[in-house]
């Protein structure tokens, strides 16, 4: 059994989406990001730094308990304990590496920041990055339009992969993001192709969230 330490949100999505698609039993502690849960003594030894997703695997190598943290760690891990979403060698991996890793990291910092702008100015706090930020987004936007050309129906190729997962919340947050999704007409019909699968709408409510972000 599986316990994944969670929110629905962007990154904890990723965790929970991929555990609806291998099918592996899993439970789920819900955490209370709003009370800084995370950054309580006990959770703190699971993940030093502080932030979910986090899983606890109770078989994990060898039969030992064993903790993923980081939202690309437990892709990584999930994915090659189902044996799914990952190639196991050569350059169909590599290319799931690769766009796993650009998600994780332009993709995800840059959705974060535009985010935590926008908050601010629904807050009437300073917000004069959000400008900034945004069009970074909308670089990034346009870097899985280019990839998306030349007809691939998933970020890595032909196949559905955990670079596709990793990619997909961040990018579900379009609207608050302020992205004119028209202008991204590729990367908008791979968004949906992905939202249809009954594995992404099921871990996009894990655990529940009633606000419809």
């Amino acid at each position: 059994m599986i316990t994944l330490y969670s929110k629905a949100t962007s990154n904890g999505r990723k965790a929970s989406i991929m555990l609806e698609e291998t099918g592996l039993a899993y439970r789920v502690r819900a955490m209370a990001l709003e009370r800084r849960e995370q950054k309580e003594p006990w959770f703190l030894a699971l993940n030093p730094n502080g932030r979910i997703p986090v899983i606890v695997d109770e078989d994990g190598p060898r039969g030992a308990p064993f903790t993923v943290f980081e939202s690309a760690a437990i892709l990584t891990y999930l994915a090659e304990k189902a044996g799914k979403f990952l190639p196991p060698e050569g350059r169909a991996r590599a290319e799931v590496m690769t766009w796993l890793t650009f998600a994780s990291t332009h993709l995800t910092f840059t959705g974060m920041q535009v985010h935590w702008q926008v908050r601010l100015r629904e807050q009437g706090k300073p917000h004069e990055l959000l400008a900034v930020w945004q069009e970074e987004n909308a670089r990034v936007y346009g870097v899985f339009e280019q990839a998306l050309a030349d007809g691939r129906p998933f970020l890595a190729g032909a196949a559905y992969s955990i670079a596709d997962i990793a990619a997909w919340p961040w990018i579900h947050r379009w609207r608050m993001q302020e992205i004119d999704f028209e202008s991204f007409p590729r990367t908008k019909a791979w968004y949906e192709r992905v939202g249809t699968r009954d594995a992404v709408r099921r871990g996009l409510n894990v655990p529940p969230r009633d606000d419809g972000l």
